[in-house]
C-alpha cells in the first residue's frame, strides 16, 4: 500500500506537546480571569447555515469564509466569535437574563493568504456584555480592565490599552461636512499606523473627494498630542459645535475616569484618537492594545461598542460591549519574540514511578494515593531497562521520579527523586505527596509569559 505522506496544511496551526501546554496554561488564565468577572463560558456550533452567518455578508467576509453544500444544506464555518453570539442572544432572548456576560474561547476559520503568523484557522477569546435595551456605560470601562488584568496574569507587563470613542470621530466629520462619507473615512484613517499620514490624506482626497483642507484639519486633530489628559482638553475646544461629538467627549472621559478606578495604571492606557476600528458596527467607545516594544506586531486585542448586537435576527435592540483577543496569532507572536516561559512545568505529569518488582500492586496503590491527592501521576510499566526508563522522565521532563522495590515496599516507604536538583530521600507516601506538593509550588511559580 502507498503511504500517504503526513502534512498539516498552509494557515493551520499544529502544535508540540510542550508548546501545546504552554497554550493551554494560556486558555486557562484567561478563562479563570473572566470567570473572576462574572461571565458564563459560551460555545457555539464551529458549523452554521450560512444564510445565519451572512446575514450581513458581502466584501471581505463572503470571500474568506469556508462554504460548503451537504445534501440541500448550505452551510458555512463560523469567521468570527460575535456573529454566532448575536444569532444565540436572539435565538435564547426570552432564557437569558441581561446584562448577558459571556466570554468564548474558539476556534474560527477564514479563506485568507496564509502568511507568517496569519492563520486560516485561529482561536479567538472573546467577552462580551449584552443589554437589553441599554446598557450602561461603566461596561465600556470595565471591559478594558479585563483586558488589563488578563495580560498581567498572563505575566505581559509592557503593553497599552488605546480607546477612543466613534462618537468623537462621527461628530468631527460632521463638523468638517464629511457625514455621509464617515464610512469610508472611518476605514481610511484606521490605516493610519500602517500606511502614515501622507497615504491617508492621498487617498481621502483622491479616492473619496474630501478636499484637502479638511484631511489636513481631520490628520491634525486625529493626532492631538499631549496623551489622555491634553487630549481631553483638547476636546473641550470643540464642544458646542457637534450634539454627537460633545456625547462622545463625555463618554471618553467617563470610560477613562471609571478604567482607573477599575484599576487599569494611567502608564497602560491613553487615548487616541486614530483608532477608528474599520468595522462599522461600532458605535462608541473602541478599543486596541499594542505591545510597547513591537508595534509593528499591531493591535493584539481590540474590540469596542455596537448599538445592535443582532439586528439581523431581531427587532429587539440588544446593545453591547466587547473585547477579543487574536489568540493563535498572539501565542506564534510570544513565541517567535521568546516571551514565552520555557521553565514554567510541560510535563504531561508531576511524577512518574517506577516499579522495580514484578508485583505490581503496591505501585498502582501509590499511583491511586498520589493522584486522589491531586498530584498528575504517570505510572511505567513498558518492559525497559533502567536507563531508558528514567531517561522517559527526563525526556518529558517529568519534575519527579519515585522508585518502589523491594526495600521500600517493606519499609512501608518510597525514594522520591527530584529530576532537576538530582536529589533523592526515602519518605513515607504522604511525606513523599508533601514533599512533591511544595516542590511543584516553587516549580510552577512562574507566568507563561517572561516580558522583557
Amino acid at each position: 500500500m502507498e503511504k500517504v505522506k503526513p502534512r498539516t496544511l498552509s494557515g493551520f496551526m499544529e502544535l508540540l506537546p510542550a508548546p501545546q501546554v504552554q497554550m493551554e496554561r494560556i486558555m486557562q488564565v484567561l478563562r479563570e480571569t473572566y470567570a473572576l468577572y462574572g461571565f458564563y463560558p459560551l460555545d457555539t456550533p464551529l458549523i452554521e447555515s450560512s444564510e445565519v452567518l451572512l446575514a450581513k455578508g458581502g466584501g471581505e467576509t463572503e470571500k474568506q469564509i469556508y462554504r460548503f453544500t451537504k445534501g440541500d444544506s448550505d452551510l458555512s464555518l463560523r469567521f468570527d466569535l460575535t456573529v454566532p453570539l448575536a444569532k444565540y442572544v436572539a435565538q435564547h432572548y426570552g432564557e437569558l437574563t441581561f446584562p448577558f456576560r459571556r466570554f468564548q474561547i474558539g476556534k474560527v476559520y477564514r479563506g485568507e493568504r496564509a502568511q507568517r503568523g496569519r492563520f486560516r484557522e485561529f482561536y479567538q477569546a472573546d467577552i462580551d456584555v449584552i443589554g437589553d435595551g441599554k446598557l450602561d456605560i461603566i461596561n465600556e470601562a470595565e471591559v478594558p480592565s479585563i483586558i488589563y488584568k488578563t495580560f498581567t496574569s498572563l505575566g505581559l507587563q509592557r503593553f497599552k490599552i488605546r480607546i477612543n470613542n466613534r462618537k468623537v470621530l462621527n461628530g468631527f466629520f460632521a463638523i468638517l461636512g464629511l457625514t455621509e462619507k464617515a464610512g469610508d473615512v472611518m476605514r481610511t484613517i484606521d490605516k493610519l499606523e500602517k500606511i502614515g499620514a501622507e497615504k491617508v490624506k492621498t487617498i481621502l482626497v483622491e479616492d473619496f473627494g474630501v478636499e484637502a483642507a479638511a484631511a489636513d484639519e481631520l490628520l491634525k486633530f486625529i493626532e492631538t498630542p499631549g496623551g489622555t489628559e491634553g487630549i481631553l482638553a483638547a476636546l473641550e475646544g470643540y464642544k458646542g459645535r457637534n450634539e454627537v461629538f460633545d456625547l462622545g467627549a463625555e463618554e471618553l472621559k467617563t470610560v477613562a475616569t471609571y478604567m482607573q478606578a477599575f484599576g487599569v495604571p494611567a502608564d497602560h492606557f491613553e487615548i487616541d484618537l486614530t483608532i477608528a476600528r474599520g468595522l462599522d458596527y461600532y458605535t462608541g467607545t473602541v478599543y486596541e492594545t499594542a505591545m510597547l516594544d513591537h508595534p509593528e506586531i499591531g493591535s493584539i486585542c481590540s474590540g469596542g461598542r455596537y448599538d445592535n448586537l443582532a439586528e439581523y435576527y431581531t427587532d429587539k435592540q440588544l446593545p453591547g460591549v466587547g473585547i477579543s483577543i487574536g489568540l493563535t496569532r498572539l501565542f506564534y507572536v510570544l513565541g517567535e519574540q521568546g516571551y514565552l516561559n520555557d521553565q514554567m512545568n510541560k510535563a504531561p505529569a508531576d511524577v512518574l514511578i517506577l516499579p522495580m518488582t514484578d508485583d505490581m500492586g503496591a505501585a498502582i496503590k501509590t499511583a491511586t494515593a498520589l493522584r486522589e491527592s491531586g498530584i498528575r501521576t504517570q505510572l511505567y510499566s513498558e518492559q525497559k531497562k533502567f536507563k531508558h526508563k528514567i531517561g522517559y522522565a527526563d525526556k518529558l521532563g517529568i519534575p519527579f521520579v519515585i522508585f518502589l522495590g523491594e526495600d521500600e515496599i517493606n519499609a512501608g516507604v518510597v525514594a522520591v527523586k527530584d529530576m532537576e536538583s538530582g536529589e533523592q530521600v526515602k519518605v513515607s507516601l504522604d511525606e513523599a505527596a508533601k514533599l512533591i506538593h511544595d516542590g511543584l509550588a516553587k516549580k510552577n511559580a512562574g507566568k507563561v509569559i517572561c516580558d522583557k
